[in-house]
């Protein structure tokens, strides 16, 4: 292989890595933002600080090192070089394992801006006392992934998608073409009131109950129609198997009735049920079936065909004598 076709294949082996990860990136999306922590989750350090959760809404994982987060709405300024935009954010580093986010699995990140405590620990902080922007960018600090605009918000209350990684539920819309008013349509205010519980690291939507058990244990408390639903079913698969092997014994007959017919030479079909070709019993078929894998495997015995016979003489050797079933003779 010579120079330049190393030169393509390192080419598109780049391109291919770098659109995968790119595609992987645009999955992230900001999914609940708590902005004033009194008493609520804490953080590695055990500290109370507001924090941001990011999801990974695709079924493959993600990794978003060399990512941006800010609160800084200045960067939206397309004026702004990507060296001043990029000042403005937080990087998230490199070489850190836990940076990967599973299929449909959240990241959290503390707003405490004290980045000097590690990778989850941003260079800003939230002010719950006024709107709060956060926006999210790719590795080159140059596309926008995701942002949101949190309003004001109580004491250990958080900011969350209704439903994780939904934010795009109109028609015809993308990202770029979403308002701001179509993003916070799918966010909610979660403050443990009617079932809206802040719920960090995990998903949006708590369940408490099952409805589908529930409604089941309503209608058939004492498990009747459980036990009949459960036998049909099993009796409905025994049937099928029934009939299926028989269909396929019986075609595998034919088959085998017609083949013996063409190895005897035989066309007519009341002279082969005469001759009862193609009838063989079952035994027949396992004594040939155990004789072929006898041969296959070479596990049939081998027999020794030396023969010996030896002259015993025996001057005293009545049947019953009991000295010939010792084996060490006494001594005398």
């Amino acid at each position: 292989m010579n120079k330049r076709n190393i030169g393509i294949l390192i080419v598109l082996f780049m391109f291919v890595c770098g659109s995968v990860y790119g595609q992987g990136a645009k999955s992230l999306v900001i999914n609940e933002v708590l902005t004033s922590n009194t008493d609520g989750f804490q953080d590695d350090y055990g500290q109370h600080s507001p924090w941001i959760e990011i999801f990974n809404t695709s079924f493959a994982t993600v990794d978003i090192r060399s990512c941006y987060l800010t609160n800084d709405k200045r960067v939206l300024n397309p004026n702004l070089s990507v060296e001043e935009r990029v000042s403005m954010m937080y990087p998230i580093p490199k070489g850190d394992m836990q940076t990967k986010i599973h299929p449909r699995q959240h990241l959290l990140f503390w707003a405490d801006n004290l980045p000097q405590r590690g990778t989850f620990h941003l260079n800003f902080t939230l002010d719950p006392t006024q709107e709060n922007w956060i926006g999210l960018y790719d590795s080159n600090g140059t596309t926008l992934l995701d942002q949101i605009t949190i309003p004001v918000l109580a004491p250990n209350a958080s900011f969350a998608l209704k439903e994780d990684g939904k934010r795009f539920p109109f028609e015809g819309k993308n990202f770029a073409e979403a308002s701001m008013n179509d993003l916070k349509a799918m966010w909610e205010v979660k403050d443990g009131s009617n079932g809206k519980y802040v719920t960090p690291s995990t998903n949006n939507v708590t369940l408490d109950k099952n409805e589908k058990i529930d409604k089941f244990r309503r209608l058939d408390s004492s498990g009747i129609g459980m036990a009949i639903m459960a036998m049909t079913v099993v009796f409905s698969g025994l049937l099928l198997l029934y009939i299926s092997f028989r269909i396929v014994g019986g075609i595998g007959l034919k088959l085998a009735k017609r083949n013996a017919m063409k190895a005897h030479g035989i066309t007519d079909k009341k002279e082969a049920k005469e001759k009862a070709i193609g009838a063989e019993s079952g035994e027949v078929f396992a004594a040939i079936a155990m004789a072929l894998h006898e041969y296959q495997d070479n596990v049939h015995d081998i027999e020794d065909t030396i023969l010996t016979i030896n002259k015993v003489k025996r001057n005293y050797s009545p049947w019953s004598s009991k000295i010939y079933t010792l084996r060490q003779d006494p001594k005398r």
